[in-house]
């Protein structure tokens, strides 16, 4: 028989709204710098620009309902889940700026990789609380790995 858990529409609005509001603040300052990006020479499978937007948006989504799922559990470890969360959450929004506004291609390379261990061990401690919370951030470890992928091959090629 499953249990049926009351969605505190408060707790989880104000989840999406720091995991979205951090994407989004991330993105505004990070904006100006797209022209240059543009002129760079971007590794074999570079997406189209146009799509990073809607993933990062989909992902910071996903972060704020698995990080409401944490906040909502009785788990003696929450509050240690929730700090991993809040310091990979820092390291993403520094990212962009280290990208595309400095440019610091190598710096940002090994800045991604920083943010890919903090996602894992994210989602090891989400894991010990909540399986569906960890599940959803499994598409954002794998769109890092990706970004990484991307971040080194522009190192590389500029």
């Amino acid at each position: 028989m499953s249990t049926v858990h009351k969605i505190n529409v408060k707790h989880l609005a104000i989840s999406l709204a720091i995991s979205i509001g951090t994407g989004i603040l991330s993105g505004l300052l990070s904006m100006g710098a797209m022209e240059n990006f543009e002129k760079t020479v971007k590794p074999p499978l570079t997406p189209p620009g146009f799509l990073f937007p809607i993933v990062w948006f989909i992902l910071f989504t996903l972060m704020g309902i698995s990080s409401y799922i944490i906040y909502e559990s009785s788990a003696e470890n929450r509050n240690r889940a929730l700090t991993i969360y809040g310091i990979q959450l820092a390291v993403n929004f520094i990212w962009p700026l280290l990208f595309f506004n400095l440019e610091a291609y190598f710096i940002s390379f090994i800045w991604i990789l920083l943010l890919w261990v903090l996602i894992i061990l994210m989602i090891i401690e989400f894991s010990k609380i909540s399986k569906a919370a960890a599940w959803l951030q499994v598409p954002y470890l794998l769109w890092v790995t990706f970004a990484a992928y991307l971040n080194f091959g522009i190192f590389l090629l500029n």
